[in-house]
């Protein structure tokens, strides 16, 4: 049966007629688009006083994990350590890299002098289960050792995500909440892919019909990453709507769109952080498809989401610790 679908933001509409759209994902289209889905970071470079640093660390496995580090140049580390934002790219888990969306946290960059890390996470199918949020986990361990040197505050980490990266991030604070280290000031969590179960009435309703991200390829993506296991055994680090516990996490910023897959999903993760005694600000846009303002920044209510992770990110940082 079809489900009424909300209607998409005007602008957005007109916008989204000029691309094109899929309904299903397999190996053969993943090999296809794989190639495409993340474009070059040296135009975002072009013009901003930005050092750009690579490095790899090791995973539990020894596989090096390459990080991207943007640092503001000409800035005195020695009398104010920075904010460092921790960013994990989106994808469906299965495509993207390390300057996907890098964008985004660009701009907090600019705007609070962050230090912007971005992780290569590898990706499924090649990489399966927990290996891919282990991965980002290991990268947030290297920032904090690191904190002196690359002159951040590590009472100011922010880890950030979009889609697939939202809910890496996710993950990834559930992780360093349980093992104690290291501390997250706070997490944002851009229209995050938090549950492999398809269950809610936004996942029935972008189901069967083409779209930027549609309850077909969720499912896909969600196969490649879980491999083999049963849904008994799919961990909350992966799939982090399946904890039990959402207490004892930093304060976190969630957004969507109404017209989306994500929506109810995202919603519920907030309400449960508000029922655990958290503090989590929720925002669905109303006429927002997947991903709206990362595709099309231009767009009106775009600009304004942005505009409000940012101011959000501007009251909820810590004041600087180390001064």
């Amino acid at each position: 049966m079809t489900t009424t679908r909300p209607a998409l933001d005007p602008e957005l509409r007109e916008l989204l007629a000029d691309m094109p759209l899929m309904s299903q994902l397999s190996p053969e289209v993943l090999a296809q688009v794989r190639p495409f889905s993340s474009m070059p970071v040296e135009p975002l470079l072009e013009g901003r006083a930005i050092d750009r640093r690579e490095v790899t660390v090791p995973s539990p496995d020894g596989t090096p994990i390459p990080l991207s580090v943007f640092s503001p140049a000409n800035t005195d580390r020695t009398t104010a350590a920075a904010p460092c934002v921790y960013w994990m790219h989106g994808g469906g888990m299965v495509m993207g890299d390390r300057f996907s969306q890098i964008d985004i946290p660009l701009e907090w960059l600019d705007r609070f002098g962050a230090v912007v890390v971005s992780v290569d996470y590898r990706l499924a199918p090649e990489a399966t289960g927990t290996t891919l949020v282990e991965d980002c986990y290991q990268g947030l361990l290297w920032i904090a050792d690191h904190a002196a040197e690359l002159g951040i505050d590590p009472a100011r980490i922010v880890v950030a995500g979009a889609s697939a990266g939202g809910g890496l991030a996710a993950g990834v604070t559930l992780m360093a909440r349980d093992l104690g280290t290291p501390a997250i000031a706070a997490q944002i969590l851009i229209c995050p892919m938090l549950d492999h179960r398809n269950t809610t009435t936004s996942s029935r309703q972008y189901a069967n019909g083409p779209g930027v991200w549609t309850r077909e390829m969720n499912e896909f993506g969600w196969r490649c990453v879980l491999g083999d296991l049963t849904d008994d055994e799919v961990p909350a680090y992966v799939s982090p709507a399946l904890a039990d516990d959402l207490s004892g996490l930093p304060t976190t910023y969630i957004d969507t769109g109404s017209a989306e897959v994500f929506r109810d999903e995202d919603a519920d993760y907030a309400t449960r952080i508000w029922a655990a005694g958290g503090q989590a600000e929720l925002h669905v846009w109303a006429g927002g498809f997947h991903g709206f303002d990362a595709l099309y920044p231009q767009a009106h209510i775009s600009a304004t989401a942005r505009r409000t992770r940012t101011d959000w990110l501007a009251r909820v940082l810590p004041t600087n610790s180390t001064t």
